[in-house]
């Protein structure tokens, strides 16, 4: 391999990683603790993530029960989650926090497939974007000679390939998981 296409696999790389957690904020009807990863509490006057605050744990596949360390932070755990746009209503019994999933309906699946099919060319398009800088840097390359340009360049192409049919196939499994009832 050459640096190049050590470039083009590391950018690459990312836009997977990148696609992979954009996919687990997309709401399944299932629990996901990784939804909460956006979410900061003001705690004390500063900004915390929940998973600093609280224990999450999943009893069952459409339920989260958030119990905080500090009792004190309860209300403020729910007061951020009801500020969120996570559309789900927390339940405070005083201890802990239950947030229920809801199985969504055909209607919020169908939409939620499309949502991630947008989410999936993005990658491809950052896929594609890394391909055309990197298929810059070689054309740039002075010490390089036309045949090696041409096989740098397709090097780069099979990796692009390759990367935009992984999407396809995360793409592929994501739909189904959320079509699933």
């Amino acid at each position: 391999m050459s640096k190049y296409t050590d470039t083009a696999k590391k950018h690459m790389e990312g836009c997977i990683k990148n696609l992979q957690s954009n996919f687990t904020r997309v709401r399944t009807g299932r629990a996901n603790p990784h939804i909460l990863d956006d979410i900061k509490v003001d705690y004390y006057g500063q900004p915390t993530p929940i998973t600093q605050l609280a224990g999450v744990k999943l009893p069952e596949a459409s339920m989260m029960v958030i119990e905080p360390w500090d009792k004190s932070a309860l209300k403020s755990i729910e007061k951020a989650i009801e500020a969120s746009d996570l559309g789900i209503t927390p339940s405070n019994d005083g201890v802990s926090i239950r947030l229920p999933f809801p199985k969504p309906t055909e209607e919020r699946r169908k939409e939620l497939a499309r949502e991630c099919k947008d989410i999936a060319e993005e990658a491809r398009v950052s896929i594609r974007n890394v391909r055309r800088d990197v298929n810059g840097k070689i054309e740039r390359d002075e010490e390089l000679s036309e045949d090696q340009v041409t096989r740098e360049k397709k090097e780069v192409q099979k990796l692009t390939d390759a990367y935009i049919k992984k999407v396809d196939e995360l793409l592929k499994t994501k739909t189904a998981e959320i079509m699933e009832i």
